[in-house]
């Protein structure tokens, strides 16, 4: 606390001008001994007392005689922000406070000191009060005769008693089991000692308080631990439990692999570890499509499980090249959502007597595997992108990067290969994806309205235009994303107008005077090449690389056919849903499309599936009710060498064969092996048995 804060302020002054006779007038009227002499300004000068008015009086002085003859110079002070301590050590009992500018602001009695220090104390005693009532735990405290000085706030909600009913009070009427007098009679202290409360279970600690080694009283702190109590007996039960339960998984010879309703490995039995020689450290913690992608396993019964929320059976194949029946079996919680998979795993070499159940695994493998290539392809799905070559993925994962920034995006591509796809892939991972995706294809719409389209225009503007004027497409998709398809169709008076769009951020209705501002992401696409366009003249260079800040290119599907199978397979789940029906599309028919070149990209897949669906009554899509084109492919780009005749059913096959070979023997699973051949993962599983390999 400062001086400032309990200094009298507004005190009675005198000046050094003012006589003898005018200070005796005013101790007089205010009743005081002595007054601080101030200047003009308010600076302290010095002090006048009684005891100058004396030797007026002993040396017969004129009243008429100036204070300043008379009045102390030298005199003690204190700073108004000095510590009221710092006002002890004057000894003075009526002290001038001054500012740092040594004017008089107010003056310190002792009256003033015994407030503050009053105030002050009261200050401390309130604060040790909050943080006594802040504890968690409850404190009582007692002085030397048994009675009860602090009680704080969770002691009052421990015993169930209000300070105001107990202080004062002695505890041992009060509270006679908390053994805090005892404590206080022996001068011992105790620590840990457990106490029950009616209802309560708490721990105690009792210690002694001592002041300047004299012994005034004692404190208990209590903490509440029936609920720890609780939770201590709970957590024993579910050790017990655990311990069961992990001599259980142990004792049980089918090798156990757990897994949660994410995929991730939770654990795993020896009996796993010693049929599939796979150790427990290299997969805890880790995600089945992690360990399926590495080839540490063939294929997920984990996730098939999550897919069909039912029990599955799937042949797996290991890493080493071990095969091992697993089953997986769901876990549901209340709410029925799986929250663990427990897949058991048996030898094949060990279940002889389970051969005819083989069999029948066999002849249903292409089924799981048709179903397991979908559900991986799900994982891929991103709305109607679905992707699994890598060089899509490429520009997928380029799509959503720039998806969180503004560049202008320039699409190319033939037609037909999905650039509206990636247009909206951009506009949907990005900022803007809740406003507006415009899109308009500048080579269906007729030059002398494609600006009115763009733009809008006024009422009047021209000869069957609304009376009231159209907002265009610019406008229209205010803080969304245009996509400007087929770009190379726009005349090049457009193209200045686009520019200038691109530039200013700014469009001019047509036949409007005033310019009005818009935050539009631009994407822009074709199928032409815009770089012969650029030499011709029927392309603006300045407009060209204003559009062209982020190129994507996106290639022909007959250069990524790995995306064949996935993008045929979600097709026909569109149209069975569209239509109503459950066809299925057969392996070998997967295989002539792999072949064909398709000159109309997705576009033609997407049409060609839909007319297998809707004119074909078989439930199966079969090679033979393929279009003769792509039937009759023949593949003209291999350059092997052929040094004798043979029947050409069996050269292809001898090709087949050590093509896979060589394949299998540089690559680490089916997988990889399909991604390398550019086919699908079960066709090279369907080929790995026809030759054995």
């Amino acid at each position: 606390m400062r001086v400032f804060d309990i200094m009298s302020r507004k005190p009675i002054t005198l000046f050094r001008q003012d006589t003898i006779n005018r200070a005796a007038q005013v101790f007089h009227n205010n009743k005081i001994d002595g007054a601080p002499v101030v200047d003009n300004q308010g600076k302290l000068l010095g002090i006048f007392t009684k005891s100058h008015l004396m030797e007026v009086i002993i040396d017969n002085l004129d009243r008429g005689t100036l204070v300043e003859e008379l009045m102390t110079w030298d005199l003690i002070k204190i700073n108004e922000d000095e510590p009221i301590e710092k006002a002890l050590e004057t000894n003075v009992g009526r002290l001038p406070v001054v500012n740092s500018d040594n004017e008089l602001v107010g003056i310190l009695t002792r009256t003033d000191l015994v407030r503050g220090f009053y105030l002050q104390s009261q200050e401390v005693v309130g604060e040790l009060t909050t943080i006594l009532d802040s504890s968690h735990n409850g404190i009582i405290a007692v002085n030397q005769d048994g009675l009860i000085i602090t009680f704080n706030a969770a002691a009052e909600k421990i015993m169930g008693r209000k300070s105001t009913e107990v202080l004062g009070k002695p505890l041992i009427d009060i509270l006679p089991n908390t053994g805090l007098i005892g404590v206080l009679k022996d001068e011992r202290e105790e620590s840990g000692k457990k106490l029950n409360i009616g209802n309560v279970t708490v721990l105690t600690n009792r210690s002694l308080i001592y002041k300047n080694g004299e012994l005034k009283g004692a404190m208990a702190i209590f903490q509440d631990v029936s609920d720890l109590e609780k939770i201590s007996e709970e957590l024993n039960i579910v050790k017990n439990l655990n311990k069961e339960l992990d001599a259980i998984i142990e004792s049980v010879s089918d090798g156990l692999y757990i897994t949660n309703g994410k995929g991730d490995t939770i654990r795993i039995n020896s009996s796993y570890e010693k049929i599939t020689g796979i150790k427990s450290e290299d997969v805890l913690g880790r995600n089945m499509r992690e360990l399926v992608a590495e080839g540490i396993f063939s294929e997920s019964v984990t996730f098939q499980v999550l897919e069909k929320r039912e029990p599955v059976t799937v042949m797996h194949e290991l890493k080493s090249g071990q095969r091992i029946l697993s089953t997986g079996n769901p876990v549901f919680n209340e709410e029925g959502k799986i929250v663990r998979v427990v897949t058991t795993a048996r030898d094949v070499k060990e279940l002889n007597h389970l051969k005819e159940e083989l069999e029948k695994t066999k002849q249903l493998s292409k089924k799981y595997y048709s179903e397991l290539e979908k559900l991986r392809l799900q994982q891929l799905e991103l709305d109607d992108v679905v992707v699994k070559s890598d060089k899509m993925e490429k520009i997928i994962d380029l799509a959503l990067q720039i998806g969180g920034v503004d560049s202008t995006v320039l699409i190319t591509g033939e037609s037909g290969v999905g650039k509206e796809i990636i247009a909206r892939t951009i506009h949907k991972s990005s900022k803007r994806s809740k406003n507006s995706f415009m899109k308009v294809n500048c080579g269906a719409i007729p030059d002398n309205l494609l600006e009115a389209e763009l733009f809008g225009y006024e009422k009047g503007a021209f000869t069957g235009a609304k009376s009231d004027g159209k907002p265009g497409i610019f406008e229209l998709a205010d803080k969304g994303t245009i996509l400007l398809d087929e770009v190379g169709e726009l005349p090049l008076n457009l193209q200045v107008k686009l520019l200038r769009v691109l530039q200013e951020e700014e469009i001019m209705r047509v036949g409007g005077t005033e310019s009005i501002k818009i935050d539009v992401r631009v994407l822009a696409a074709t199928n032409r090449d815009l770089d012969i366009m650029l030499q011709e003249g029927t392309f603006r260079e300045d407009l060209y690389y204003r559009l062209n800040v982020v190129p994507i290119h996106i290639p022909p599907l007959r250069e990524r056919k790995a995306d064949i199978a996935p993008l045929s397979y979600n097709f026909l789940n569109q149209f069975n849903k569209k239509y109503n029906v459950n066809k299925k599309i057969a392996l070998e028919t997967i295989e002539y499309l792999e072949y064909y070149k398709w000159p109309g990209n997705v576009r033609e897949l997407k049409n060609l599936i839909e007319r297998f669906v809707v004119m074909y009554s078989q439930d199966i899509i079969e090679p033979r009710i393929l279009p003769k084109k792509i039937k009759e492919i023949e593949n003209k780009e291999t350059d092997i060498k052929v040094t004798d005749i043979i029947p050409l059913k069996k050269a292809v096959s001898k090709v087949e064969k050590d093509i896979l070979k060589m394949a299998f023997e540089k690559c680490s699973s089916t997988y990889e092996v399909a991604r390398v051949l550019e086919v699908s993962q079960p066709t090279v599983v369907r080929k790995r048995k026809k030759y054995m390999i």
